[in-house]
């Protein structure tokens, strides 16, 4: 059987629903994978010291950037890419593959070098005088993170072809193992066992390094070993700047959606800093919570995305809207556990986190307001999705920058000048209802003006 025959038999064939559920599964269990770490690291860190807490947490808007530049670049590469085999253009995939990995060397060499300048004056923008533990170790888990950034880059190129053409599972075991792998290096390397020397912050940083590292090299042997769809053609490579054009046409407004967010939570942790350090911690604590639920649903759109653009390349109408209506259903399921969790135990969850008396009551009081956005964040993620799939990715840009920058940060510093810590953690409830109120609207749109008319 041809891979065109088994391309349509799986993107263009398969009942949705099935399909949705084949294709995401397996990035959704990664992505689960991937939030556990995310909590578990930052459990270990704050067994170093809540100051140590407080650093990685204040790393996060650079981390952030970080991987906004590499997963932005992998949706325009994934959705391109589906969108070339669809049309029963493997060549065009090919040539997609082979100018994503150039792209994606370029942004190392650029993290390389943001490593190694900006990461100081990154922290000393943050701290003063008195938080020196907080700045030392923040400089050195960042610095690690950033200047060995390689692995992370090499990680999304490869996965993001083996999901341009269904082969999810594949991604899941890469990514999976990698984060199993920085679950168990953690402690290992924190706190010296097994007749390692005891390396503190920069062991966390490092057990995240060579957890990349680990699942790209996996995902290289599946590429060329298992994905007989796309061929990464190296010999006589030249860089197609039309091609990168296009791919960067979808991706650049995912990347400076997720760099926004990037410019929010360091202008949140601005407005915490000088309100309290442990508000700063609490709101990091959060962000590594609240990925255990929204984790899943990224791992949903890593499916979506491409069935979506496979079936809209084809003029599959049908298709398209049932696949986002599943999708719809499924994020909302997620929202609604994390809610519920937010709202019911929050002061359990701080526990994790080792958390002093004065971080759990500003915490549980934070998490059960910060959980009521939870209602509306399923829908704005998947239709965010839904653009981009549809050629329409500067929708969720629009979406995000009305969302983090217009409204959440300004009623952020609002409310802290009003009441302080008690008030400020409505800044993200009021800013999901006028991110609500967007997406409706440009829903509407694309409907009209792409859907209506296949």
């Amino acid at each position: 059987m041809s891979k065109e025959v088994q391309q349509e038999n799986k993107m263009g064939v398969m009942p949705e629903r099935k399909l949705l559920i084949t294709m995401s599964i397996p990035m959704m269990i990664s992505m689960l994978v991937q939030a556990l770490y995310n909590i578990v690291d930052s459990i270990f860190v704050s067994r170093i010291s809540e100051d140590a807490l407080t650093a990685v947490s204040l790393a996060f808007p650079l981390q952030s950037l970080m991987i906004a530049v590499a997963a932005g670049t992998g949706v325009g590469v994934n959705a391109l890419a589906s969108r070339a085999l669809g049309e029963k253009n493997p060549e065009k995939a090919d040539k997609v593959a082979s100018n994503g990995l150039f792209i994606y060397l370029i942004s190392y060499l650029v993290m390389l070098v943001l490593g190694l300048t900006l990461v100081k004056p990154f922290y000393h923008m943050q701290t003063n005088a008195s938080q020196t533990a907080i700045f030392d170790a923040g400089v050195t888990y960042l610095t690690i993170v950033m200047t060995l950034s390689f692995g992370i880059y090499a990680q999304f190129i490869f996965e993001r072809l083996l999901q341009a053409t269904g082969r999810t599972v594949l991604t899941m075991i890469s990514q999976g193992t990698g984060a199993v792998i920085n679950i168990i290096l953690d402690p290992i390397l924190i706190f010296g066992y097994l007749g390692l020397p005891k390396m503190g912050i920069a062991g966390a940083a490092i057990a995240t390094v060579i957890g990349q590292i680990v699942a790209a090299s996996i995902a290289l042997i599946w590429n060329l070993k298992k994905n007989t769809d796309i061929r990464i053609r190296l010999k006589g490579f030249r860089p197609d700047g039309k091609l990168i054009g296009e791919i960067y046409k979808i991706g650049v407004p995912s990347i400076i959606m997720q760099g926004i967010g990037s410019v929010m939570t360091a202008g949140m942790n601005l407005i915490l800093m000088g309100l309290s350090s442990t508000g700063a911690a609490v709101f990091g604590v959060y962000f590594k919570l609240q990925s255990f639920f929204f984790m899943p649903v990224i791992g949903l759109n890593n499916g979506l995305i491409p069935i979506i653009s496979y079936n809209y390349g084809a003029r599959r109408k049908d298709r398209v809207m049932n696949t986002l209506h599943h999708a719809y259903g499924i994020a909302a399921i997620f929202m609604i556990i994390g809610l519920l969790a937010f709202e019911l135990i929050p002061k359990q969850l701080l526990g994790l986190f080792d958390a002093s008396p004065e971080m759990v009551a500003i915490g549980v009081k934070a998490l059960r307001i910060i959980g009521v956005h939870f209602l509306a964040a399923w829908f704005c993620i998947i239709t965010g999705s839904f653009f981009q799939a549809m050629g329409r990715a500067t929708y969720s840009l629009y979406v995000s920058v009305a969302r983090q920058l217009v409204v959440l940060l300004p009623v952020a510093w609002l409310l802290a000048r009003i009441g302080g810590l008690d008030l400020i953690w409505w800044c993200l409830p009021i800013a999901e209802v006028m991110s609500l109120a967007i997406t409706l609207f440009l829903r509407s749109r694309v409907m009209r003006d792409i859907v209506d008319k296949m």
